[in-house]
């Protein structure tokens, strides 16, 4: 009977890299984490003091505190997308809408993992900016894909009018949102509506499909507001009450139950959610308790150099993910540039595959070193059989990407690297295991892509404060860009001094501007990517998404561990 045999990884900070190395890469990180803190606050202050205030006068909840008391005590929210629209502004009063005016994540409520959608009620009365329904449907994505309960607190008036166009009409538009209710009420997944606000148009439509609706006495639901109707057909009517709990409560059944406010619905909300079947995580760690790792998860942010260019130990950051510090490497001896291998998160099983930075021998050339970081032939074999067999026993599977590309030149295309890489596409295109893809720190070219990147639609990608997102860095880009007027040492070629040096500005523009583009704060205002984290909590997320793809027995095939396809790939290789 084949086992799981995990073997220690990792070893102590200072033996792995010296006291002072790691005092400095962990002062260099703390910087950025304090960077992303405050941008962070920015967001969850919505638009200010004044707006919260509002709020309160109304004797309704902020859409933070409804949050915080929906959730179990002492289990944490996990935003996903804090950053959409972060440094952007809208109309000739330059406003901003924080957050895209949404609050999307997880948090456990009555036990049981859930994504949970709250319209932000600080920003334009939770209105729908640029962005905002390509959030929402995100959210309710990774909630379908992995099969978990979906609880939306609704208080949105709707579209924010000004920019309409860019909400309203393209296939990502304010309308998809209703298709993905849809699909998750098609596909089995339980949703819950709490309407606690002013729900107009899109913000109306948004809870009907769920499986139960709850109304507090202050909330409405409208198709169109009071104003929209009394200018269409001169009645001196409220919104209240054309949509209010007396209408959909009592008579157009649009809503199952009437709450005297947030605080009431917010535990109706609770009471519905512990009617669910539970989690499958227990049955699914087979005996297995979690466990921390035996090396805490933010000493991660002492193993990595303040200079990109500098290589660390991967193996070191596995051991500060994985419980016990515990893993199985699978084909250690075979493209040694990327590791690959089991570990329990959260007492659950998962996969990883991570690019090593350090340098390997080259298995053709014995006298020759390879730099790590790059897709080589044998390593695109391993992790695409790799990736495979996890999909086919069911495991899901954690991507590490720190990846400068694929290899080029001569030797790499006689070896047919540009099949050996459609193979590995293939596998992650198709795989229906779930997928969560780490930027580490590079995602360059496409490797990126290649290690299960967005466009892979990973259940959830992640950034770090390091994280380099482009097709390639910025010098080399502008050395590519300019390179009919370099010579073959990449020295500029140029007439005058004149024009040397205005060749070496332009080039210098390209580096900075490129070098700017790859921001993890810029990437997730633009959806490049779900969310920007600090090392140390890596591993919460990575436990939070591994046991959502536990949590629901029965809609996708989990082998038991004695019969797994990986114990046949290592026997063969042994």
């Amino acid at each position: 009977m084949a086992k799981v045999l995990l073997e220690p990884i990792g070893s102590p900070l200072e033996a792995a890299q010296g006291e002072a190395a790691s005092a400095a890469n962990a002062a260099a990180m703390a910087a950025l984490n304090s960077e992303l803190a405050a941008k962070r606050a920015w967001v969850r202050a919505g638009w200010g003091p004044e707006y919260t205030r509002r709020v309160h006068e109304k004797g309704r909840l902020t859409t933070w505190e409804r949050i915080d008391r929906l959730r179990d005590p002492d289990s944490p929210l996990l935003p996903v997308g804090t950053l959409v629209n972060f440094g952007v502004t809208f109309g000739d009063k330059q406003q901003s809408s924080p957050g895209a005016g949404v609050v999307t994540g997880f948090i456990r409520v009555q036990g049981r993992l859930c994504v949970v959608i709250a319209n932000d009620n600080t920003v334009a009365s939770g209105s729908w900016w640029p962005q905002t329904p390509e959030k929402i449907q995100r959210a309710q994505e990774m909630a379908l894909r992995l099969r978990v309960p979906v609880i939306y607190l609704v208080d949105c008036s709707g579209l924010f009018l000004p920019e309409q166009g860019r909400t309203f009409p393209g296939a990502s538009g304010a309308g998809a949102i209703f298709r993905m209710n849809s699909l998750l009420s098609d596909g089995g997944v339980p949703q819950i509506a709490g309407v606690m606000g002013d729900c107009i148009a899109g913000g109306g439509y948004m809870p009907i499909i769920s499986d139960v609706v709850y109304m507090t006495e202050q909330a409405y639901m409208v198709i169109a507001g009071a104003a929209l109707v009394k200018g269409a057909k001169a009645q001196k009517i409220t919104s209240l009450t054309i949509g209010g709990p007396d209408v959909h409560v009592h008579l157009s059944a649009c809503a199952d139950a009437r709450v005297p406010d947030d605080d009431t619905c917010i535990a109706a909300i609770r009471s519905e959610m512990a009617r669910l079947p539970g989690s499958a995580a227990a049955y699914y760690r087979r005996g297995a308790d979690p466990a921390p790792p035996r090396f805490a998860p933010e000493e991660i942010d002492a193993l990595f150099p303040a200079d990109h260019r500098m290589a660390y130990d991967v193996r070191q950051v596995i051991a500060r993910l994985v419980d016990s510090s515990l893993f199985w490497e699978v084909l250690p001896d075979v493209g040694r540039e990327m590791i690959c291998g089991v570990g329990r998160v959260g007492g659950l099983y998962a996969g990883l595959i991570a690019n090593s930075q350090l340098l390997t021998d080259h298995p053709d050339h014995e006298a020759m070193r390879r730099p790590g970081g790059i897709l080589y032939r044998d390593g695109i074999a391993k992790i695409s059989t790799f990736s495979r067999a996890c999909n086919e026993d069911g495991l899901p599977l954690i991507w590490l990407q720190d990846i400068s590309g694929f290899d080029i030149g001569p030797e790499a295309e006689k070896q047919g690297l540009l099949g050996y890489g459609s193979s590995l596409i293939y596998t992650n295109a198709t795989n229906s295991t779930p997928m969560i893809t780490v930027l580490l720190r590079k995602a360059s070219g496409a490797g990126y892509y290649a290690m299960a990147g967005h466009p892979y639609r990973p259940v959830l990608q992640i950034s770090t404060p390091i994280t380099r997102l482009a097709v390639m860095e910025g010098r080399t880009l502008a050395i590519g860009a300019f390179r009919t007027k370099l010579d073959d040492n990449f020295n500029i070629v140029a007439a005058t001094p004149e024009e040397e040096a205005k060749i070496r500005r332009e080039m210098d523009d390209v580096e900075a501007r490129i070098t700017n583009d790859m921001d993890p704060v810029r990437a997730a205002s633009q959806m490049d990517t779900d969310e920007v984290v600090t090392m140390g909590e890596l591993r919460g997320y990575l436990g939070t998404v591994v046991e959502m793809a536990y949590q629901w027995p029965g809609h996708r095939r989990i082998r038991n561990p004695r019969i797994w396809s990986l114990h046949d790939l290592q026997a063969l290789t042994s």
